[in-house]
């Protein structure tokens, strides 16, 4: 059985249409303390957390489910549940592209050790670099910009660095996962460079600590940078919000 001494466990979300692949699963984490909330597909999930009826600190989708599922469920959870480490459970190796877009992977069956391994990462996992008194977007810059160009021509700069931060959030995800450490630490450096000139200065801090992690693979190391890279996902959507308020279409 699980070790059931943890303290401040996260709640977990159980993704899986296999009903004995689910059940199982969510005895063992319930016997271990663990309060756990299961959906039989992607949609269900979703609902489950739109209604409130379910805040996930770590969340366990199966890889292939029928509807909603894969990369899209991945994105639409990590949209909803922004802190929430998200880990594939599958029967066979994913998709590349599956694994690089999740926090980890478990492949069934697993046994109890396994299943303690995952969890007991869960603590580094969840921390946030986040800082809320940091601000999304300096005013200085912004009002820079807006005395130099037209409103349209501001609008369409935040525009390219909100797509250009989207597609290096992705490039992280897949660094992460291949433990590509001079990677991370490059894509940071040009996260912080072109977005601290953009003024975006939550996004542009971020990227400073991902440039400042030690060359090294080791697993508290890549921890910092899974936690730094859902952090990115948060402030990516923040800086979309004040887009879409400040300079609307």
């Amino acid at each position: 059985m699980l070790d059931a001494s943890h303290r401040d466990l996260p709640v977990v979300l159980l993704i899986d249409d296999d009903m004995v692949s689910r059940e199982v699963t969510a005895t063992l984490l319930t016997l271990s303390g663990y309060t756990v909330h299961t959906a039989d597909g992607g949609f269900a999930a979703l609902t489950m957390v739109a209604a409130g009826i379910c805040h996930p600190g770590l969340i366990l989708m199966d890889a292939q489910m029928p509807g909603l599922s894969g990369l899209e469920l991945i994105r639409e959870l990590r949209a909803s549940c922004q802190h929430a480490p998200i880990y594939v459970v599958s029967a066979s190796e994913p998709a590349p592209e599956l694994t690089a877009a999740a926090d980890g992977l478990l492949l069934k069956p697993f046994d109890n050790d396994a299943l303690r391994k995952l969890l007991d990462g869960t603590p580094q996992l969840t921390r946030s670099f986040l800082d809320e008194s940091d601000p999304v977007m300096s005013t200085e810059t912004l009002a820079q910009l807006r005395q130099l160009m037209p409103e349209q021509a501001v609008r369409e700069i935040y525009t390219a660095v909100a797509a250009d931060l989207i597609r290096r959030i992705e490039a992280l995800s897949s660094a992460i996962s291949r433990r590509d450490s001079d990677e991370i630490r490059r894509i940071g450096h040009a996260i912080k460079g072109g977005c601290g000139m953009a003024g975006a200065m939550q996004v542009a801090r971020l990227g400073a600590l991902l440039e400042s992690a030690p060359s090294s693979s080791e697993d508290n190391h890549l921890d910092n940078s899974r936690a730094l890279l859902r952090d990115l996902r948060a402030a990516a959507q923040a800086l979309q919000r004040m887009l879409d308020a400040d300079l609307p279409a």
